[in-house]
């Protein structure tokens, strides 16, 4: 006979309308609230009627987990909707509100994600005076189907879009993202990308020195131009020209100096002038063979850059900007930009601008409310602090919200509630 407690003596309904899925949604609804996100996309998306509360559903829907349009139906159930400040919208509504964005109307969304980040920085998470590095890139959001308005297959040969992405290198805050067409090149609309990019960290209130880091994609003199334009340091990497591999083979051996590196290999770093007033930073590396070589074999890689200091420390610096590959995988698989759900190529740059606000609200939360400095993972935080159970009573006129005893990182989830409620934007 089963036990009393086994699963199959379970008697289940859904019949609470107390209950809340998602109870830790409170505290990105509190930061949403406290940076006026409603109120601001109100004023801001011309996308009639209520673009304030349809912007602040999919914005939330992405932060719970959603990565398609109708998992925005979770926060329709039970008493959900009252945590967050807002009506929730159907998804058959939201994909409609989607559907009505042109691409004036995804700039208009570019100009709320400015206007959160100059408030959120505002409130104390934003570099203020200190210097800040601005990582580049670019990543393919693959689709199925060829139904997908401006899908295209890129050098990757695979299916789907092509956005440029910068991001805070320290938090992986996203800081802007332009969308383009699946058949776009890697450096296609940077420089303009560049200068958009860094007038808008300006205008957030980032008052120090700008570095920007980026790849072989961003190799240009429009690119390098618009650094220069705006007093902004740069590390480029360099495409293997044959301009480029006369001035490494003019360099001499002992130029070199050996680095640490992997137990597989050696490196070493050396740097020369190059072109109209740039360092070129150079790492050569031999990788361990069993049999060795009659004559060495060295692998390249080089960078441009304006910045003063060692060759060899400014080289490790330049090999961090692979943590930008760290954003784009929250962006993917934290923030639901791993799917564009509309087959309009405007609905799908306003999904990839919102996924982007969901991704900043998450590490908003991290850095004022439970005061973590640095990258934080998505999932982690959701885990932890977002999707816990919950229910919602009312006494002596006020709610009170219910959630599990003996919850972990209980003490850390209340503390960071206290410090969102008393923020000052």
């Amino acid at each position: 006979m089963p036990s009393l407690h086994s699963p199959s003596r379970l008697s289940v309904m859904f019949d609470d309308g107390h209950a809340v899925a998602d109870a830790g949604l409170s505290l990105v609804a509190l930061l949403s609230e406290q940076l006026g996100l409603e109120q601001l996309a109100e004023e801001l998306v011309d996308v009639r009627p209520f673009p304030g509360r349809r912007v602040a559903t999919l914005v939330h829907a992405l932060v719970a987990g959603a990565d398609c349009i109708d998992d925005a139906d979770v926060l329709r159930a039970g008493a959900t909707a009252a945590l967050l400040g807002h009506k929730v919208m159907a998804p058959s509504t939201l994909g409609t509100f989607l559907r009505k964005f042109t691409f004036g109307n995804v700039r208009q969304l570019d100009r709320l994600a400015e206007a959160l980040l100059t408030r959120a920085w505002a409130a104390g998470a934003g570099p203020g005076d200190e210097p800040m590095t601005i990582d580049l890139d670019s990543t393919i959001c693959p689709v199925h189907g060829d139904k997908k308005e401006g899908a295209a297959f890129g050098y990757t040969k695979v299916l789907g879009y092509h956005p440029l992405l910068g991001t805070r290198s320290d938090t992986g805050e996203a800081l802007h993202v332009p969308f383009r067409k699946g058949s776009a090149n890697s450096g296609r609309g940077a420089e303009r990308f560049v200068r958009e990019l860094v007038g808008r960290v300006r205008r957030a209130g980032a008052a120090g020195r700008l570095t920007l880091r980026a790849d072989s994609g961003f190799y240009s003199r429009h690119v390098v131009k618009a650094c220069r334009d705006h007093k902004v340091d740069y590390s480029i990497t360099c495409r293997l020209t044959p301009k480029v591999l006369r001035a490494i083979e003019a360099i001499g051996e002992e130029c070199w100096v050996k680095i640490a590196y992997t137990d597989a290999g050696e490196a070493w770093v050396a740097e020369t002038n190059f072109g109209d007033g740039h360092r070129l930073v150079v790492r050569r590396t031999r990788l361990a063979d069993p049999q060795p070589a009659l004559f060495p074999t060295f692998r390249y890689h080089a960078f441009i850059t304006n910045r003063s200091g060692d060759a060899v420390l400014l080289d490790a610096d330049h090999r961090r900007h692979a943590v930008v590959e760290l954003a784009i995988r929250d962006l993917k698989e934290g923030s639901g930009l791993c799917h564009c759900p509309s087959g309009n190529f405007s609905a799908n740059g306003a999904w990839t601008v919102l996924a982007t606000l969901a991704h900043n609200l998450v590490r908003w939360v991290a850095k004022l409310g439970l005061e973590i400095d640095g990258p934080v993972v998505t999932k982690t935080v959701r885990r932890r602090f977002f999707s816990l159970p919950g229910r919602i009573t009312h006494r002596s006129r006020r709610r009170l919200l219910h959630l599990p005893a003996a919850w972990p990182w209980a003490a850390k989830w209340t503390l960071c509630f206290e410090r969102l409620c008393a923020l000052k934007t």
